[in-house]
């Protein structure tokens, strides 16, 4: 598990100041076949391209979506990356399988962190070995989840809104026993990559924090609800937060 935001030092530098938020459509009863695919055969090859795999999920209220996140060290380094592993052979190996599970793949926002340390601190997180290679574990169930919330924000209002976030709701979300990990907002610069779309024209904040279960994440909630810093914080968005509820993949390295 990443280092608590409100934990760290804000000098410290945090792993990829480039951030792919993916959220995949997957045809119906597929997810499964996809996690298998990724967390068995595409992990290794991305992050032998100089990316880092930051996070695979299952969305816990959309049974067919998938979403991942991914890092690099920079817009140039995310071409390079990308280049590498997608003209190399483990997905040439994969791409037809993988692809076979989904309906759609180009719903991607591009991020970067929200302030100097907003960024994942991952120097402490270890992957689960590959299938098959397990220890073996008294209990391979995951409880924790980890939350993404989406704030749409008017054009501009990304460093006002990360000022406020930093300031005033950290302390609280930490006081209602979320565990805050990272804060973005979106990277405007040109897509260094167009053979993956990106969503263009968006303004967003994105917050991303873990909580012990669907239940402690839920009480959590109705608390917020009546929090005014919060209300304060959620006044003037250009629309509704998006909410995605997720349980990470046996190999994931958030949410263990």
């Amino acid at each position: 598990m990443s280092l608590p935001l409100n934990a760290r030092s804000k000098s410290g530098l945090n792993a990829s100041p480039v951030v792919e938020l993916r959220q995949y459509t997957l045809k119906p009863g597929r997810r499964d076949t996809l996690i298998g695919i990724f967390d068995g055969h595409l992990i290794e090859g991305q992050e032998a391209a100089d990316m880092t795999i930051i996070g695979q999920f299952r969305d816990l209220d959309r049974p067919d979506m998938f979403v991942w996140l991914r890092g690099f060290d920079g817009m140039v380094a995310r071409k390079n990356a990308l280049t590498a592993f997608y003209e190399g052979p483990v997905w040439a190996a994969w791409r037809d399988a993988a692809n076979a599970t989904m309906i759609s793949s180009d719903d991607v926002l591009l991020l970067k962190p929200a302030w100097p340390g907003a960024g994942f601190e991952l120097s402490g997180a270890q992957r689960a070995a590959l299938p098959g290679h397990e220890k073996p574990s008294r209990d391979n169930h995951l409880s924790d989840i980890v939350v993404i919330k989406i704030h749409h924000l008017r054009p501009g209002a990304e460093a006002g809104f990360a000022s406020r976030f930093e300031a005033d709701a950290i302390p609280v979300l930490a006081a209602l026993g979320a565990r805050p990990l990272a804060a973005f907002v979106s990277e405007h610069a040109e897509n260094s990559f167009p053979r993956l779309p990106v969503r263009s024209g968006e303004n967003v904040f994105i917050s991303v924090a873990a909580f012990d279960s669907a239940d402690a994440h839920a009480r959590h909630e109705a608390v917020l609800a009546g929090s005014p810093e919060w209300q304060a914080l959620q006044s003037g968005l250009a629309r509704p937060t998006e909410t995605l509820r997720l349980s990470p993949t046996s190999r994931s390295l958030l949410g263990r």
